[in-house]
């Protein structure tokens, strides 16, 4: 049975990718160059793990919540800015220089990608770092992660966090997009009711006895006071009235009459 919203597939994407090598490359450098002793090491890798693992959850739950899924991804955005912090701060305290933005090193980083895309130009072998295995990828950007001397490491990987910031950033800005236009859960089901009533036969949407549910709420929906197409069921966002919901026409945005609980 297909569900109503997709979910899952974060395995495949560039932020789950990259947060996956910032993790691993986190516990490492931690292992090697940070005092096991230190507080630190905890709080970097817990922040690291929390970029990876929030995308994960936040997928999952992308079945059945929006919000749910917008408020986990934007943890994993929160936890990579902490994490960004503490790698700025081991270089500042140890007086270790910080790539700059449009460096050859960093840009190096940067470029891997592009690299390999233009490097593997045979339709047989993957052209794109998402098809890769995770060793695979990180063989890509050993050079910097294995490097022997923290300021590299330290360096790379702040343009690595850099990296996934700037796809969930994306990535949070288009399920904004899609909540305002589509609308949460609860909506999407009310609107998928109405479909459902609306292919019926006219004798089940006439007569109550044969519904399945005749006390069903959806089985009532107002219409639409402007046009007189039907309404569903949506959240306001923003105003006097966030939070609250009402119906709305579902010929949204070309009209924007709405019905008030």
């Amino acid at each position: 049975m297909s569900t109503l919203r997709p979910s899952g597939g974060y395995r495949g994407s560039c932020s789950f990718q990259t947060t996956t090598l910032i993790y691993d490359a986190t516990y490492w450098f931690c292992e090697q160059f940070i005092d096991q002793r230190s507080r630190t090491v905890d709080q970097m890798v817990q922040a690291a793990r929390s970029g990876r693992q929030n995308i994960a959850e936040g997928s999952r739950a992308a079945a059945t919540s929006s919000q749910t899924e917008l408020r986990l991804t934007n943890t994993a955005r929160a936890s990579l800015e902490e994490l960004l912090l503490d790698y700025e701060d081991y270089l500042r305290q140890r007086h270790l220089l910080q790539w700059g933005a449009d460096s050859p090193e960093a840009l190096a980083v940067r470029q891997v990608p592009q690299r390999f895309r233009h490097d593997h130009t045979d339709p047989s072998n993957p052209s794109d770092l998402t098809d890769l295995t995770d060793p695979q990828r990180w063989a890509l950007y050993a050079p910097w992660l294995d490097h022997g001397d923290p300021g590299v490491r330290a360096s790379a990987l702040i343009c690595l966090i850099h990296q996934a910031n700037y796809l969930l950033d994306q990535q949070i800005a288009a399920l904004e997009r899609r909540f305002v236009d589509e609308g949460g859960y609860s909506e999407q089901l009310a609107t998928a009711r109405l479909a459902e009533r609306q292919r019926r036969t006219p004798v089940e949407r006439s007569d109550p006895s044969a519904r399945s549910n005749p006390t069903d709420p959806t089985d009532h929906l107002p219409a639409c006071p402007l046009c007189g197409k039907p309404t569903v069921l949506r959240t306001a966002k923003s105003g006097k009235n966030a939070g609250k919901q009402f119906w709305g026409c579902t010929a949204y945005p070309d009209c924007r009459g709405v019905v008030r609980l």
